[in-house]
């Protein structure tokens, strides 16, 4: 199970929002790369494919293939925005060590 803290399910409606989706919905990957070997990608979309898991908090869906699951569950993912940075976060329990930015992780 992945969630999404308010400010990101608020992240999520505006964004879809003002990129025309009728759906707020953030699809959630992990691929290879990054400094720690695995990272992950965010993407705004109205599609829910037939093998995604979909977990849903107040009027906004998280998307998350059944691979990326393996590497995510239990995960919350959060919206940070500061001087430095602004972005979606991820707070990985199954992540043994991460890189300084947070985008790359290895388990």
């Amino acid at each position: 199970m992945v969630t999404l803290t308010p400010k990101a399910i608020d992240k999520v409606k505006a964004l879809a929002s003002s990129q025309g989706h009728k759906k707020p919905i953030l699809r959630i990957r992990v691929g290879a790369g990054g400094c720690s070997g695995m990272s992950y990608h965010f993407e705004i979309t109205d599609q829910v494919l037939p093998d995604d898991l979909v977990f849903e908090s107040n009027g906004a869906k998280a998307v998350i293939d059944p691979r990326s699951d393996f590497f995510m569950g239990g995960s919350q993912v959060d919206y940070v925005e500061s001087l430095m940075e602004s972005g979606f976060k991820v707070q990985n329990p199954l992540s043994k060590s991460s890189c300084s930015c947070g985008q790359s992780f290895s388990t």
